[in-house]
C-alpha cells in the first residue's frame, strides 16, 4: 500500500523502497517504546544533552535499517557526531532525529521521529529545499507517519496490516487560531517576543504547546491552522533546533501543505547548510501567522 502510493505520487522506485524501509524502522521503534523504561543511560549526545534509553535504542534501530539499505550512501542523526557511510553505490543521504521530544518520554506524552532525505552524499553548501522527501512519525495513542515526496502531504496510520493511508493531501486553512510558543523564557530578554505572545493572548488564540516539535507541528497540520515559534535569544541567537534533523524536514512538509517557514529573514528551505550541527530560529505554520512573526520579531 505505502510503496504503491509513493510511486503514484511521483517517487522513484529507489526512493519509495527507502521510505518503506524507514516505515519498518518506525514500526519497530513504536513497538520498542512500549517496553522501554524512562531512565537516563549516563551518556550525552553531540550537543551535550543527556540521553535516555529510548534515545539510544531509537538511534540504533534507525542506524541498522539505514546502514544495510542499498540506496543509502550516508546518514547521520542528532545523536551522532559525524556522517556515517553506508552503501558505496547508494544514491541518498538521510538525516534524522530518531526520538524527537525525548524530554516528554517520562511523562508519557507523544514523541516522534523526523527524517529528511537528499539525493547524493554531501549536503554542505546545499539547502533543505533540495530534499527529495521528508517524513515524521508520531508515537501517541496511534502511530502515524506523515510524509511528502514533493507532491502534497499525506498521513498513514500503523495497523495490524501495516501502514494504511488515513489522510491524503493535508492542507492548512488558517480558520482557527492556535499558537505554540517555544523558548518562552526568551520573552524576558526579548520585548518583541513578549509583545507577540501578548498579541496572541489578547486576540484569544488557543495555546497548544507540549514541548515537542513533532506533536506541536502535527497538531497544526491535523487542525489545519496555527503557528509554532522557537526564536533565538541573546545567549543563543541561532536558536536551539537543528536545521538538518528537525527544521529542514518539518519545513519541507509544512510548505508542501501550503504553509510557510522562516528563520525571521527567509524560508528555512533556503538556508545554506554549513555544518551538520547547525541550528536556526524557526517560525512555522500558516502563512499569515509566520509573516506576522517575521514582522514583529525583527
Amino acid at each position: 500500500m505505502l510503496f504503491d502510493f509513493l510511486q503514484k505520487n511521483g517517487a522513484t522506485m529507489e526512493l519509495a523502497e527507502l521510505i518503506v524501509e524507514l516505515g519498518r524502522a518506525v514500526e519497530e521503534i513504536s513497538t520498542t517504546i512500549i517496553h522501554t523504561g524512562t531512565g537516563k543511560v549516563g551518556s550525552k549526545n553531540v550537543y551535550g544533552e543527556e540521553q535516555i534509553a529510548m534515545d539510544v535504542k531509537a538511534d540504533e534501530i534507525m542506524g541498522r535499517y539505514l546502514k544495510t539499505n542499498p540506496y543509502v550512501a550516508a546518514y547521520c542523526s542528532e545523536e551522532m557526531d559525524a556522517l556515517e557511510p553506508a552503501d558505496e553505490g547508494g544514491i541518498f543521504s538521510v538525516f534524522h532525529d530518531p526520538l524527537d521530544g525525548s524530554s516528554l518520554f517520562d511523562v508519557n506524552f507523544s514523541v516522534g521521529t523526523i527524517v529528511g532525505i537528499y539525493q547524493g552524499r554531501n549536503v554542505i553548501g546545499r539547502t533543505p529545499r533540495e530534499q527529495v522527501a521528508a517524513l515524521y512519525a508520531v508515537y501517541g495513542p496511534r502511530s502515524t507517519l506523515v510524509l511528502s515526496v514533493g507532491n502534497g502531504v499525506h498521513e498513514f496510520v500503523l495497523t495490524s496490516e501495516g501502514w494504511e493511508l488515513s489522510r491524503e493531501n493535508i492542507t492548512l486553512s488558517g480558520e482557527k487560531k492556535y499558537f505554540a510558543p517555544g523558548n518562552l523564557r526568551a520573552t524576558k530578554d526579548r520585548e518583541d517576543y513578549f509583545q507577540l505572545v501578548s498579541f496572541y493572548i489578547k486576540e484569544q488564540y488557543t495555546l497548544r504547546y507540549s514541548g515537542g516539535m513533532v506533536p506541536d507541528l502535527n497538531h497544526i497540520l491535523q487542525k489545519g491552522s496555527g503557528v509554532f515559534l522557537y526564536p533565538g535569544m541573546p545567549s543563543a541567537p541561532h536558536g536551539k533546533l537543528r536545521l538538518l534533523y528537525e527544521c529542514g524536514p518539518m519545513a519541507y512538509i509544512m510548505e508542501q501543505a501550503g504553509g510557510l517557514s522562516s528563520n525571521g529573514e527567509k524560508s528555512i528551505l533556503d538556508l545554506e547548510i554549513r555544518d551538520l550541527t547547525q541550528t536556526t530560529p524557526i517560525f512555522i505554520g500558516v502563512k499569515e501567522e509566520v509573516k506576522r512573526a517575521e514582522e514583529m520579531l525583527k
